[in-house]
């Protein structure tokens, strides 16, 4: 009996020695870490967003008529001059309405040249006529004093005053031939004008039939052939596209930017696109355009538009011009562009895997199993007391520790992020790795070492 409390007691002491050697060894314990020096270094915030090549101004070359295409002048990559002709649909019978109409307008101006020449001639009648009756009137007024003084028979006095009577009517029905050429004439003339409208009508009807370049540009989409029937857009019915111009000499990226990054971005901000197509090139430019129309990525449409209430992730439409775009680029050519939303020189940085959070009233000591226990919303309480940081090192009884710090930091780069209070060029920092960043613990004893050595001592 005595024998087996001995063992007992000694297997007791023995576990005690293991575990007092166990707390002593994790408390004396030394966390390989890497560090790196915090420096100053020039900034740029920029972020990203993918889309295509367009160009600023294009056009979809629509049919205006419908027929059977008999001609068509360019084929896909075509350089194109404004007003140059694309494309003919069959015309047959609107050049005959034109040619008709022509003819029609012919013969108007014959009448009206021949309802101005009558206009003359009445005129002329009417000037005769006038200069007769002067005369007869003359005579007439003669021929009353003659007559007054009975020195003319009453024969004689009665033949001047019907001469007069007679002129005086010839002038009236000379005005009235000269008024009746006058309306001839302005008739034909209205006649002429109105065959002269329904002849721009039918011109117009032609021109429908002949497509031309509204402006200077590439032919980009061509998905016609000769032959094909083509008829033009109705109410609730889209008509035939013949071809697609661009005008190349401004040419965008149009990309989508995410909602989080969005609000940093402005108009005039510099960008840098590459192109899938074209490896190694880079093209200067700056934004000119920021939507402010969310659209949903799973359907491209605008969240304006859309009759689903789910909530998904959404982007933002952004333009940027090229500031010298090459011939090689085409449209549709998947792009990057590459935004820098701001920038700043010689400010303190350091890599942004260094920056953690941490809780600065939180206790240094191990925390007990029995203390594992407590729910969650002590953990949802110790989450919102955290603050960011670095752990920098210090010396403290001729040993690295890692001391957790709080920093405010500025813009953030590819890599690195801007420190605006905390740290000094110079201080020595823990960056390294992340699996030791997330568990290092305040005033931890460190030794630092190379990735190569803790990512060894982790897979081992």
């Amino acid at each position: 009996m005595l024998k087996k409390v001995l063992i007992i007691l000694g297997v007791v002491i023995l576990l005690g020695g293991v575990i007092a050697f166990s707390i002593v060894k994790g408390q004396t314990a030394t966390t390989k870490v890497v560090t790196g020096k915090v420096t100053r270094e020039d900034l740029a915030e920029v972020i990203s967003g993918t889309g295509q090549i367009k160009p600023k101004t294009y056009a979809n070359i629509g049919a205006e008529t419908i027929g059977r295409i008999t001609h068509l002048s360019v084929k896909e990559g075509d350089h194109v001059t404004q007003g140059e002709l694309l494309a003919t649909v069959e015309n047959v019978q609107p050049t005959a309405d034109v040619d008709t109409q022509k003819a029609t307008i012919a013969a108007a101006h014959t009448d009206v040249a021949s309802y101005v020449a009558a206009e003359k001639t009445a005129q002329a009648n009417l000037e005769s006529a006038q200069a007769t009756l002067e005369q007869k009137e003359l005579d007439y007024k003669r021929g009353v004093e003659l007559y007054k003084d009975q020195l003319i028979p009453k024969s004689d006095y009665d033949t001047r005053k019907a001469a007069y009577d007679v002129a005086v009517a010839a002038v009236e029905q000379s005005k009235a031939a000269v008024g009746q050429a006058k309306a001839q004439t302005g008739s034909a003339e209205a006649r002429t004008n109105q065959a002269q409208s329904t002849l721009m009508r039918y011109k117009n009807v032609l021109d429908r039939t002949r497509s031309v370049a509204p402006f200077a540009g590439i032919v980009t989409n061509l998905p016609v052939r000769e032959g094909e029937t083509v008829v033009v857009g109705i109410q609730n019915a889209e008509g035939s596209t013949l071809m697609t111009i661009a005008d190349m000499s401004v040419v965008t990226a149009e990309v989508k930017v995410d909602e989080t990054d969005i609000v940093n971005v402005a108009i005039g901000q510099p960008a840098e696109v590459t192109v899938d197509a074209l490896p190694g090139k880079t093209f200067k430019g700056h934004v000119t355009l920021v939507g402010d129309q969310a659209i949903l990525r799973s359907t491209g449409i605008a969240t304006s538009q859309s009759t689903t209430g789910a909530e998904e992730a959404k982007d933002f439409k952004v333009v940027v011009t090229l500031d010298n775009p090459s011939d090689e680029l085409r449209p549709g050519l998947s792009t990057t562009a590459k935004i820098t939303t701001a920038s700043k020189d010689n400010v303190v940085a350091i890599p942004i895997q260094a920056l953690t959070t941490r809780d600065p009233n939180a206790s240094d000591k191990p925390t007990s199993s029995s203390a594992t226990t407590d729910s969650s919303s002590a953990a949802a309480k110790k989450k919102a007391a955290e603050v960011q940081g670095v752990f920098v090192l210090k010396k403290k009884d001729g040993k690295d520790h890692a001391v957790f710090t709080p920093v405010k930091t500025g813009i953030t780069g590819a890599t690195d992020i801007e420190v605006t209070s905390g740290l000094k060029p110079g201080d020595e920092i823990v960056t390294g790795t992340y699996k030791v960043l997330r568990s290092l613990k305040n005033n931890a004893a460190v030794k630092p070492v190379d990735a190569a050595e803790i990512a060894k001592d982790e897979s081992s």
